[in-house]
Parts: C-alpha cells; sequence; structure tokens
C-alpha cells in the first residue's frame, strides 16, 4: 500500500463536499518538517513560518503543509499491517498482545529514541536537587574549592537546558507516534468493516463499529503520548533515593518502605477503575449505536411523533453510562488524592524518622529533601493518569482486537472465472444458503440454474419468497451451507434500497471510473436523468445531502442504476429498481437499460412488476426459498401455481382500470360541487421528469444554493462567553469559588510546611535550631494533613462539578438535536452530529474540567512560588515581571495558529466518521463492484487531512514551550518549568475547550414549533371528517433553494380517498411533508376539518394522523417495539393488526413470537415485510386521515392487492391520500390529484378524467396498459 498510489481527479471521491475542494488531498505548502535541519528541529523553528502566518490570517486546511511521507496514513498503514502479521504467524488471529506487539514494533525506532530522550530528562530534572544541598553551603561560605558558586550555576543551567530540549523533544515525537498509531488503526477498522461477514454485522452494529474508530482508536494514540510514563516513574523513584539516601543516610529506608505501601494502595483501585472504565466503554457504544440508527431514521420519527420517546430511550442509556461515568471519576478522584497526599505523608515519615535515628539536618539537606520529594510527588502524582491511561488504552486494546477478530465473509463462496473464459455468466449448483448458520431452515434451499452470456432473467415471487436473497447469493453475500456458484466476467449491483454517496450526482455515477463523456450523456438519457439535472442549480455538480436526502425515491433509484451501466460490467444484478419510479419512468428504464444499453450483457432482475417479465430468456419463480418454476414467460404460465398467481394478481389489478373506463363513479358530482373539477395548468410545459427539490437554475450558482454546506467553525479567540458558560452550567458556578478557595488553602498549607522546615532547621550542623525537634515535626505534619484534606475536598468538589457539568451539557445538546427541524438533519451529515456525540462529549465527560481546573491551579501556584521568592529576595520580581510579559506576548502570537488548528482537526474530522458511516451502509454495493482498494485510498486520504492539523498543532505547543523554557533558563529563573506548565495548560485548556464550543453550537440548533400549543389544543375528537383543504401553498426546502410548490389549491374531501400521481419530482412527497409540517410553509394553509395546522401543537397534529412511508423503516428491538413504540396497545390488538397486514403466520412462526429479534435497520426482514410491519403500525393507530407515500412500491402486486383491500376494509370512512407509481393503486380512488412542476395540473375523479382522452391522467393509464398489454402477449 505506497504512498505514490494512482493519482485522483481534483474532484474525485468525496472531495468537494466534505472538505471544499482540493483541501482534501492536501495544499502544494512545502512541507518544512521533512527538510529540517538538527538546530530547526532541535527548536522547532521548522513551524516559524505556520505560526507567523496564523498570526496575520485565519488559518485554512489549505495553509497547512503537507505531512511526511513517513507520518502519511498509507506508510503507517502499511509498517502497522506487516508487523501485525508476523506478530499474528500463521494462525492469524488478532489477540490484544499481537495488537499490541504489532504497534510496538510498527514504532519502535521513536519508542527506543523517546525512551533515551526520557532517560536524559529523568537524570537532567534530578541535578538541580542533588546540587541545593552544596548550593546552600556554598552562599554560607563553606565552599570546597574556588569558584565553586560560578561551576554550580553553570551545571544548573546545563541541566536545565538538557532537561528542557529533552522532554520537548520526547513530548513531540511520542505525539507523532501517537497519530500514526491512530492513522493505522483507523485503516486497519475501516477495512474490517468492509469485509465483515452479515452474522458479524448483526453483532456489531454501525454506531459500535464507529465508536470502535473514533474513541478507541483515540485512546489508544492518546496513551502513546504517556507511554514512557510506567517506567519514568520507577527511574525517577530510584533516582530521588539516591539523593535522599546523601541527605537523610538510613531514614531512607522507612520512605521507601512508606513508597511502596502508598503504591500497594493504589493496585485496587487501578482494578476498580478497569472494570468501570470497561462498562462505561460498553454503555457508550450502546448509546451511539441507538443514536446513530435514531439520526439516520430521524424523518420516520417526526412523521410519527415519537422523537421525544426516543429521545427518552437515550436519556436512560445515558443514565446508565453516566452511572458508570460518576463510579469511574470517584475512582479517579481517590486516586489522585492518594497520590497527592503520598509526598506529604512521605516527606513526614522520612523527618520523623531523621528525628528518631538522630540524622543531623540541616537547611540545605532539608530543602534538598524537599526539590527531592517534589520529583517523587510529580513522578506519583501522575500515576493516576497513567493507570487511568493504560486502564483505558487496555480496554480499547481489547474491543479493537475482539472486532478484528469478528468473521469476514466466506472467501470461497463464489468461484471466480477470468473474464470471457466460459460461454456461462451464472451457475448454481445444489446452493443452500442461511442468513442465519444457527436456524435450522435455510433462507434459500437446492438453488440449481445456469446462466448463459447475454441472457436475461427474471427472478418474481411474493413478499419474503428469497428473490433479493438469491441476488445476494450471487454476490456471496449470505453465508453458503453446501453447493457451488461460479461467476465469469466483472459485475455491477443495483440494490433494492438506494445507496447514495455524499457528493455531486456525477461522482456517484462515475464511482471512481475516468470520465468518458460519450457514453456519460447516454447513461443520463437511458436513466430518464436529463431532465432532472436541467432543473437542479448546479446540474451533476449538485451536491447530495446524506443518504440522498434532498432527492425522490425515484431519482435516487435512476442514479444508482446510472452507476452501474458506467461501470460496463459484464453480469447485472437488478434488486426490483423499477419499484420507486413512476409507471412511464419504469417503462423507459427498462427499455432504455435492460433492452437497450444492457442488450449484450448478462441481466438478473428481481422485480414485482409482471408486465417486465415477457421480455426475458429465463424466468425463476421464487417460494419459501426454493425456485419453484423456471423457464420462459408462455411456458412456466401453463405448468405451475406459483407463477400463475403472480400473474393473475396483476390482471385483477389491471382490470380495475377497464372498468374506470366504463363510467363514472357515483361521488363525481362531489368533486363538481366543491369546484374542484378538472383543471388544467396550460402555462406549464409538461416534463417527464422533474426535480423540484432542489430548485431551479435561476436561483444562482453561489455555494449558498447546495443543500449540504462546509461544516460551520468558529474563527479567532475562543470567547470568555464559553468558559463563562461552561464554569456555569452547573450549580450556576457556585463550586468555582468554593474549589479555588481550598485550592488558595492547599497551596498557603503546602508553602507554610516548606518554609517552616527551612526556617526552623539550624543552617549548617554546627548552628543553633530556631525551635526544638519534635516541635518542628509536629507542625509540618499538622500542615501536612490540612493540606492532605483540602486535596480530597478540592477532588471531590471538581468530579462533582464536572460530572454535573457533562450531564447538563449532554441532556441540552440532545434535546436541541431531536428538537431541531428535519431541514436540519438534510443539511448536516449524521458523522457531523455523531462527533459532537463521541468525540467532544467524552471530552466533556472525561477530560475539561480537569484542564480547566489544572490552569487555575497552577496559576494560584505560580502566585505563590512568586510571592515566597520575593519574601527572600525581591530582586526576583525585577526580572520575573518582564520575562512574564514576554511569555504572555509569546502566548498570544501562538495561540491565534494552535486554535484554528485545533479547531480545523474537528471539522476534518467529521468527513473521516461521515465515510466510515457511509461505507459502511453501502459495504454490499462497494463489495459488489470491487471498490474496497478505492474506498480504502479514500479513507487514507481524509486520514492525512485530519492529521495534518493535528501534527502541526502539536509542533506549535513544543515552539512556544521551547521558547517560553529557553527565554526562564536564559534569565537564570527556576521558574522556567512552572511558567512552561502554565502556558502549556492554557493552550492546551484553549485547544480542548474547543469541545465544549462545539456542543454549544448545537445547543442552540433553530427549534421546531411547539410539539403542544396548550391554549390551542384540538378535541380529541379532531379531526372527526378528515376534509383537507388546502389554499396557495408555497413550500421550499430553505430559504437560498427556490419554491418547491407554487401556489398548490385543492381539496381531499372527508372520507373519500384521493390518489396524487405525477411525474418523479413533481412535488408529491414534499405535499405530504407540509401536511405533517415536516417542513414549514412559505405562504398559503393547509386545514384538517376547518382547523389551521400550522396553530396547534406538532404531536397534535401528528399523533392524529397517519402514515405509510417511502423507505419502509424498522429498528433495532423487538417485533412488538416496532409496532408500538409508545406502548400504547395490549398484545391482542397487536396480533390482530399482524393478522390484517398478512404477518401474523410469519411472525407466529418465529421461536420469540412478539419478543423476536429486529436486526439494525429491519436487516433480517425483506423490504416488503418491512413495508407491512408500517402497514400494521397505522392499523394500530386508526387514524382518520391516512398517508399512503409510495407505500405498496416494496411488494408484489398480490400483496399489494391485499394492502389495498385491508385499507378499504378498515379504512373505508378515512381520508386516504394515495401517492403510487402503480396506476392501479389509485383507479379505484374517488379523486385524483395529478401533479406537474410544483403545480395542480389535473384535478378529478379517475373516471372523469379518463373521459378526456387527451388529459395527463389518461395518457398515463394508457402507457400503463400498453405496457401490461405487451407483457401479457
Amino acid at each position: 500500500m505506497g504512498f505514490s498510489g494512482k493519482k485522483e481527479g481534483r474532484k474525485s471521491i468525496l472531495e468537494e463536499p466534505l472538505l471544499n475542494g482540493d483541501a482534501l488531498v492536501g495544499s502544494e505548502t512545502v512541507n518544512s518538517y521533512s527538510n529540517a535541519g538538527i538546530f530547526s528541529i532541535l527548536t522547532f523553528s521548522w513551524m516559524s513560518s505556520l505560526v507567523s502566518l496564523g498570526n496575520k490570517k485565519t488559518l485554512d486546511l489549505e495553509d497547512v503543509p503537507q505531512l511526511d511521507i513517513g507520518d502519511s496514513a498509507y506508510e503507517s498503514f502499511r509498517a502497522f499491517k506487516n508487523k501485525l502479521e508476523v506478530a499474528c504467524g500463521i494462525s492469524n488471529r488478532v489477540t490484544t498482545l499481537n495488537l499490541f506487539k504489532a504497534l510496538i514494533f510498527s514504532a519502535w525506532k521513536e519508542i527506543l529514541l523517546t525512551a533515551l530522550l526520557a532517560l536524559l530528562y529523568a537524570f537532567a530534572s534530578i541535578i538541580g536537587p542533588y546540587l541545593i544541598n552544596d548550593f546552600v553551603q556554598c552562599l554560607n561560605g563553606s565552599g570546597e574549592f574556588r569558584h565553586e558558586g560560578s561551576i554550580l550555576v553553570s551545571a544548573f543551567l546545563v541541566a536545565k537546558l538538557v532537561e528542557c530540549f529533552s522532554q520537548r523533544y520526547w513530548f513531540f515525537k511520542t505525539r507523532q507516534v501517537g497519530m500514526r498509531v491512530r492513522a493505522a488503526l483507523v485503516a486497519m477498522i475501516f477495512d474490517k468493516g468492509l469485509s465483515l461477514s452479515c452474522q458479524s454485522r448483526q453483532e456489531k452494529t454501525s454506531g459500535e463499529i464507529i465508536n470502535v474508530m473514533t474513541v478507541d482508536a483515540d485512546r489508544i494514540s492518546e496513551f502513546c503520548c504517556d507511554m514512557h510514563d510506567p517506567w519514568m516513574v520507577f527511574v525517577q523513584v530510584v533516582l530521588a533515593f539516591v539523593i535522599l539516601y546523601k541527605n537523610v543516610g538510613l531514614a531512607v529506608i522507612v520512605t521507601l518502605f512508606a513508597t511502596v505501601l502508598l503504591m500497594l494502595a493504589i493496585i485496587p483501585l487501578g482494578k476498580l477503575q478497569e472494570k468501570f472504565q470497561e462498562k462505561l466503554m460498553a454503555s457508550k457504544d450502546t448509546r451511539m449505536k441507538a443514536t446513530s440508527e435514531i439520526l439516520r431514521n430521524m424523518r420516520i420519527l417526526k412523521l410519527q411523533g415519537w422523537e421525544m420517546k426516543f429521545l427518552s430511550k437515550i436519556i436512560e442509556i445515558r443514565g446508565t453510562e453516566a452511572g458508570w461515568l460518576r463510579k469511574y471519576l470517584y475512582t479517579s478522584a481517590m486516586s489522585s488524592f492518594v497520590f497527592s497526599v503520598s509526598p506529604i505523608f512521605v516527606s513526614a515519615v522520612t523527618f520523623v524518622s531523621c528525628m528518631l535515628l538522630a540524622v543531623p539536618l540541616d537547611a540545605g539537606k532539608i530543602l534538598s529533601a524537599i526539590a527531592t520529594f517534589r520529583i517523587i510527588q510529580a513522578s506519583i502524582y501522575c500515576i493516576p493518569e497513567t493507570v487511568s491511561m493504560m486502564v483505558q488504552a487496555k480496554v480499547s486494546l481489547d474491543r479493537i482486537a475482539s472486532f478484528l477478530c469478528l468473521d469476514d465473509l466466506q472467501p470461497d463462496v463464489i468461484e471466480k472465472l477470468p473474464r470471457g473464459s466460459s460461454t456461462t455468466a451464472i451457475e448454481m449448483a445444489d446452493g443452500n444458503f442461511s442468513w442465519d448458520l444457527s436456524s435450522p431452515n435455510p433462507t434459500l434451499r437446492d438453488i440449481n440454474f445456469k446462466v448463459f452470456n447475454g441472457m436475461r432473467v427474471a427472478v418474481c415471487g411474493t413478499v419474503g419468497s428469497g428473490k433479493s436473497s438469491l441476488l445476494s447469493s450471487i454476490l456471496g453475500e449470505i453465508p453458503k451451507i453446501s453447493g457451488t456458484v461460479k461467476l465469469c466476467g466483472t459485475k455491477a449491483y443495483v440494490a433494492q434500497s438506494p445507496w447514495i454517496q455524499s457528493g455531486t450526482v456525477e461522482e456517484n455515477i462515475l464511482f471512481g471510473k475516468e470520465m468518458n463523456r460519450e457514453r456519460y450523456e447516454s447513461i443520463l438519457e437511458a436513466c430518464s436523468l436529463k431532465k432532472d439535472l436541467e432543473i437542479l442549480s448546479f446540474g451533476d455538480q449538485t451536491v447530495i445531502g446524506e443518504r440522498g436526502i434532498n432527492l425522490s425515491g425515484g431519482q435516487k433509484q435512476r442514479i444508482q442504476i446510472a452507476r452501474a451501466l458506467y461501470q460496463d460490467a459484464d453480469i447485472y444484478l437488478f434488486d426490483d429498481p423499477f419499484s420507486a419510479v413512476d409507471a412511464h419512468t419504469g417503462s423507459h428504464l427498462f427499455k432504455e437499460c435492460l433492452l437497450g444499453l444492457l442488450s449484450s450483457k448478462t441481466v438478473m432482475y428481481a422485480t414485482h412488476q409482471v408486465e417486465f417479465l415477457s421480455a426475458a430468456d429465463l424466468i425463476l419463480v421464487m417460494k419459501d426459498g426454493r425456485i419453484t418454476q423456471a423457464g420462459k414467460y408462455n411456458d412456466i404460465l401453463s405448468s405451475g401455481t406459483d407463477f400463475m398467481e403472480l400473474v393473475r394478481a396483476h390482471k385483477e389489478a389491471f382490470s380495475t382500470a377497464s372498468s374506470e373506463e366504463a363510467g363514472l363513479s357515483e361521488k363525481d358530482c362531489i368533486s363538481k360541487k366543491d369546484g374542484n373539477s378538472e383543471t388544467s395548468n396550460g402555462v406549464l410545459e409538461k416534463e417527464e421528469s422533474r426535480d423540484i427539490k432542489d430548485g431551479e437554475t435561476d436561483d444562482g450558482v453561489g455555494p449558498r444554493g447546495q443543500l449540504v454546506q462546509e461544516e460551520e467553525r468558529e474563527k479567532g479567540k475562543v470567547g470568555f462567553s464559553v468558559y463563562w458558560r461552561y464554569l456555569t452550567t452547573a450549580y450556576r458556578g457556585a463550586f468555582v469559588p468554593l474549589i479555588l478557595l481550598v485550592q488558595i488553602l492547599f497551596q498557603t498549607l503546602q508553602i507554610g510546611s516548606n518554609y517552616w522546615m527551612a526556617w526552623g532547621s539550624p543552617v549548617s550542623e554546627e548552628a543553633e535550631p530556631a525551635v526544638g525537634g519534635t516541635t518542628l515535626i509536629t507542625v509540618y505534619v499538622a500542615l501536612s494533613i490540612g493540606s492532605s484534606f483540602c486535596v480530597l475536598l478540592r477532588a471531590v468538589l471538581l468530579v462533582t462539578a464536572g460530572y454535573k457539568i457533562a450531564s447538563l451539557l449532554f441532556n441540552k445538546m440532545y434535546h436541541c438535536i431531536f428538537r431541531a427541524p428535519m431541514s436540519f438533519f438534510d443539511a448536516t451529515p449524521s458523522g457531523r452530529i455523531l462527533n459532537r456525540a463521541s468525540t467532544d462529549q467524552s471530552a466533556v465527560d472525561m477530560s475539561i474540567w480537569s484542564l480547566v481546573s489544572s490552569f487555575a491551579f497552577s496559576i494560584i501556584q505560580l502566585l505563590g512560588i512568586v510571592a515566597v521568592m520575593s519574601q527572600v529576595a525581591w530582586q526576583i520580581v525585577v526580572v520575573f515581571v518582564p520575562v512574564v510579559a514576554i511569555c504572555i506576548w509569546y502566548q498570544r502570537y501562538y495561540i491565534s495558529s494552535a486554535r484554528e488548528l485545533a479547531r480545523l482537526e474537528g471539522v476534518c474530522k467529521a468527513p473521516v466518521i461521515q465515510h466510515f458511516a457511509e461505507s459502511l451502509s453501502g459495504s454490499t454495493t462497494i463489495r459488489s463492484f470491487d471498490q474496497e482498494a478505492r474506498f480504502h485510498d479514500t479513507n487514507m486520504k481524509l486520514m492525512d487531512a485530519f492529521n495534518r492539523p493535528k501534527f502541526y498543532n502539536s509542533g506549535a505547543m513544543e515552539w512556544l514551550c521551547i521558547r517560553i523554557a529557553g527565554l526562564s533558563v536564559t534569565y537564570g529563573l527556576n521558574l522556567n518549568m512552572f511558567q512552561v506548565w502554565v502556558i502549556w495548560t492554557l493552550c492546551n485548556m484553549e485547544n480542548k475547550i474547543i469541545s465544549v464550543e462545539r456542543i454549544l453550537q448545537y445547543t442552540s440548533i433553530q427549534s421546531e414549533p411547539p410539539l403542544v400549543i396548550e391554549s390551542n389544543r384540538p378535541d380529541s375528537s379532531w379531526p372527526s371528517v378528515g376534509e383537507v383543504e388546502i389554499r396557495d401553498l408555497q413550500v421550499r426546502y430553505a430559504p437560498h433553494l427556490p419554491l418547491v410548490l407554487r401556489g398548490l389549491t385543492c381539496t381531499f374531501p372527508g372520507g373519500m380517498k384521493t390518489g396524487i400521481v405525477g411525474r418523479t419530482g413533481s412535488g408529491k412527497s414534499t405535499l405530504i411533508q407540509a401536511l405533517f409540517r415536516i417542513v414549514e410553509p412559505t405562504a398559503g394553509r393547509i386545514t384538517i376539518d376547518g382547523i389551521d395546522i400550522s396553530v396547534i401543537g406538532l404531536h397534535d397534529l401528528r399523533a392524529r394522523l397517519s402514515i405509510i412511508p417511502q423507505d419502509p423503516t424498522m429498528f433495532e428491538g423487538t417485533v412488538r417495539s416496532n409496532l408500538d413504540p409508545l406502548e400504547e396497545y395490549t398484545d391482542e390488538q397487536i396480533w390482530e393488526a399482524l393478522d390484517k397486514c398478512q404477518l401474523g403466520d410469519e411472525v407466529r412462526k418465529k421461536e420469540e413470537k412478539l419478543n423476536s429479534t429486529v436486526a439494525e435497520n429491519g436487516e433480517n426482514w425483506s423490504m416488503g415485510q418491512r413495508q407491512l410491519v408500517c402497514l400494521g403500525r397505522v392499523l394500530l393507530k386508526k387514524s382518520k386521515v391516512l398517508v399512503l407515500d409510495e407505500a405498496t412500491a416494496s411488494v408484489d402486486t398480490a400483496t399489494d392487492n391485499l394492502i389495498q383491500k385491508t385499507l378499504r376494509n378498515h379504512f373505508s370512512h378515512c381520508t386516504v391520500i394515495t401517492i403510487a407509481h402503480r396506476i392501479t393503486s389509485v383507479l379505484d380512488s374517488d379523486m385524483v390529484l395529478l401533479l406537474s412542476q410544483g403545480c395542480v395540473e389535473e384535478h378529478n375523479s379517475p373516471a372523469r378524467l379518463l373521459e378526456n382522452k387527451s388529459s395527463s391522467f389518461a395518457r398515463l393509464v394508457t402507457e400503463y396498459t400498453v405496457r401490461s398489454n405487451s407483457s401479457a402477449g
């Protein structure tokens, strides 16, 4: 997987919508790091140009230089994969240990270098405390040789410089390793996600897999930054004990014993932390999984008025997660307390031992010992975080390893023959397949057929008969029990549920292929897309929203077909692609695509439309997972019953058209009384296929015309309001002064105890002490105990406040997301929302409260040290003030770059998640086109785009630290480490607080109108008649987009059945969305039984209407929870609804009955069965107004007839509004509304419209009749 892959075109793959142009592959800015010399590397001068640029302008991604080849995702992944293969050996099984070994060996040079730097730092940092006693003796005139003072000062200075440079470069290189490791793991997880078997996908849903990629890979990356801490603590403690031995002699044994005792005390706390961390991550997985599913299906939740119920489910899941979070944080607080107290405890024990052992103590030795205890404190203070980091990394490694161990698709399911090596394109012998290998009943049984090159094969059968499964078996998607499958040549696949990528229309059609303009244009023509593109603001450069949100169902399907055609494959598999398009378009597609462009190709198509069967060379009739009949149309028509039943159902439906033409229905007069007689809009030119959703060309061609905009990011300084809102979120900020007060008290007691020891001790062994030994130690211990209690109180207050803030921000963000209008979800890719719900929320949960407090505490500590030093030598202030002023100038100079780099990190992470989520949902399509390698490359490029600001942000921080530390050392201040720490904490806090800023962005999303308006609630019996009146309705999807419905006026009489027809994109679905107030009208109004729907609450409206949507949706859970999410109905009522919608027997067959499992997206149910579940929901709801939005598109004609019969029986007195592509679905309607380009073209009874042979409706019926007659012939 080399770095120099094939170069993509400028707007290849997902560049344009995701990152704005060339930003994806990176700018051509020269990478100064690769060419930097040794001095530049040591001083981080290679960062100066970028920091300078960031100070002059707001940095954008194109300003950020390229990564070095060694840091690229390609190179990181290649190195890691090679080492993992070696680690796994022949077993090829990924374990946590193998994963750990591979990570270590893939970066062993950097790890070794940073280990040496860490060791150098440890020795350099110990020189100061080691020489303190000599320095004190020298100042007291007890120097051992001439110029001893100068030599000691020089040694201090050199040691500090070495300490500074080694630490900065060590930190930078470990962060660099962390970045490479993350890139390698994300690439590994991505590739695994694309190859998972169906059982594995049921074990791990998209939400869980995304969590593994975002949270777990991040945790391992963060651990790399602290990987040397465990052994460094040991080294520093050993060196500290060497100095202590020099100063306190044998008393060091007691010190050692006390230290070991403290370390042992932390083991149980560490184990508890690991347990709580595991539970916390599992809860987070569950929440992310549920969030991901809800975001995918938000439209149906809003249509049904279920969003608040599902929000309460998320809040319930978060309750469990918060429980583990609280336990984890309080355990961490206890660990922190134990370690903060440890140096106080150790120093007290040491000094008491010295007194008991009569070890002479003077000021020099005491100051040296206190400085050494500081080193022990610094080392031990890091242990809770190190233990926590190790625990988190171990849990995350376990989770990644278990994910990588999941089963892949069986590689040997299909025997692939070279192109042109056989006259047989597809051959299956004795095939037995099952989606669930544990089930005793295979999904497909005894499948035998042979398809020769150039044949057209149709697959038909009733809902759930195994049509889609048969196509899946040819793709190798369904586990094989036995038999053989042979395939000769390349394949292309069109799924039943359209999978459309975020990107332009052109990118979706080309799907990685080079542009061949002539071929491209002919395919657009064949797929009836030309007129759609004329209407779109940007033509084929229009950005399609997530999951094709700004396209109609028919347009998505036709783009899918165009994508398959453009691949120029040998074998084409179509899974009922004509169900989502109208009759005319369906005929056109079949004729131009299957019979035209693909006339020489091997085509296999599953379909419910009987009229498309006669053109097939071979028809396979499916029933209960078996092929019951096979042959040509006329041959099998007379040879069995299954095919006869399908054809009979089709003819029954078709015969309705004839009866409609015979005469007028009784209800014609009503339409005349209503004044809704046939109207014809002569001004509008009738188009074959128009997409009104994205508007017309006169909308201008600026970027604001696109539905999906580039992600908003704040610019400039993080406002004080962000900090203020964060601090005052919990208890109105009451804890803040309390925590600061406790810290000031702690600092005072700490300084007091050290000052007391220095003042009370004799200057030398000969001098007289100021106080007695017992008094000296007693006061010191008392002050130490006081400061220990302050630490405990501070830790508890901090965790309580941090936890409360995280909980409140979470609830507020989720509430605002769930109350956002549908337009927000249409224009916001779910990756952006998931990024905030996972990465940013994790930061708020675990670290931001700690960073904010660390900054405040370090300021207090620095002021305390300055106060003490100025007491001893006031001249220090003279030097300190200008140094601090220069430090602040440097920090200001640096922060503008660092802040924007941190924001770019956040913005560039969403496309990685978005692309991953999209690739997971379209994995079947990606595999069927053999495009895994291209998607892998795109993932790598997106990773590099994310890593660039991350890498340079890390470099910028070290650039600052090295200058501040160098400045302090130059001025001879031993405050340098503390100043660096304060500035580093400030910068880190400014970078991380951006997570709060991003969450706060989502707490101020514009909300939908109120769910309930108490002062304006309709009667419980409303609507009693169900008359829907629409007056001058104008609708647009966004202020910058043109009108979709343009002054629509009509009435749907109460208790009547109205059919809405029109070409794809004529505004049919938009009208329904306006009825449910998914989109608010720009002008005009809709009234139901005289009540204006815009003045009542959304839930009052949506709860009284029923809908069977265009895309049948099922949620992960059970059959019961899918039919009755609000838990309003009894089991008897649910069974009754299941029987009415023809699913009762199917559910009774299942062992768990109503508690039978429904997988994510209802994957273990066929498309038709999912549609029947939606019918079951409306049968339970029994509303007076029922909307069917292409409701029977996914079912065969026989099932469609049953559904229509069920609806007639149970909704005979209701207002039924039907949008249908099958003319038969609306022929028995009382009224027909024909839309064209967002206006009413015709509105009358079917019979009246059919009388006028020149009416558009009559022409539609004629088209359907001709098509059906040709198939019957």
